[in-house]
């Protein structure tokens, strides 16, 4: 973002943890995280695990990878978490989101106890 005053960045890292605290609104959702060597990688980068960013000329694409909780409509649920996610990171880093990619892997079985 150009500004009179200079130039204004937002890190990957800050746009992936809105887009993690967004994910945490929508019940049935939680992102998935990689496997151990993956996760390790994320911490020592900063990065929100399960969600990955690209920022290319104020433009923001983000690709998450996440479980659903069974008995969800997975269609539904899913439309709702880009919606937030977009509205989250444009309304917070005045960047405009391109798409918000979701990988669905997972399907979240609750056990009764």
């Amino acid at each position: 973002m150009a500004d009179s005053l200079g130039e204004i960045r937002v890190a990957d890292q800050v746009i992936a943890i809105i887009a993690g605290v967004a994910v945490e609104e929508v019940l049935e959702v939680t992102v998935r995280s990689g496997g151990i060597y993956q996760d390790l990688a994320k911490k020592l980068n900063g990065g929100a695990k399960g969600i990955t960013v690209s920022v290319i000329d104020d433009r923001v694409t983000i690709d998450m990878r996440v479980s659903v909780r069974y008995g969800a409509q997975i269609h539904h649920v899913c439309h709702i978490l880009q919606e937030k996610v977009k509205e989250a990171v444009e309304t917070l880093t005045g960047l405009y989101v391109e798409a918000v990619n979701v990988r669905v892997e997972t399907i979240e079985l609750l056990r009764s106890e």
